[in-house]
């Protein structure tokens, strides 16, 4: 916060993995505010998150990002995150969906 001002936001949604039987953390969304990027602001929220992935006992943390958003997975990589690969020999996983007419 900047005084009283949100300058960053995530929301994370707790998901269990059937694998290996834990909880997992899915950050699902996560953004500094424009004028606050470039000051560590992710890093400090993305420990933040981090720690209560701990306290949920999560074996993971998971997210999506896309592709052309360079600075994102910069931030993301910097701090430890990579492409999701259950068996390395099978290639990295893929997101996928399927639209329903609502």
């Amino acid at each position: 916060m900047d005084d009283d001002t949100p300058v960053g936001v995530t929301i994370c949604f707790e998901v269990f993995s059937s694998f290996v039987c834990k909880p997992v953390l899915n950050i699902h969304d996560f953004a500094i505010s424009s004028n606050f990027q470039g000051k560590g602001l992710a890093t400090i929220l993305l420990k933040k998150v981090e720690a209560l992935a701990n306290e949920l006992g999560c074996c993971k943390i998971t997210l999506e990002v896309l592709e052309g958003n360079a600075v994102a997975k910069h931030v993301y990589e910097k701090f430890g995150f990579v492409g999701y690969e259950l068996d390395p020999a099978m290639g990295k996983a893929m997101f996928m969906e399927m639209k329903l007419s609502c």
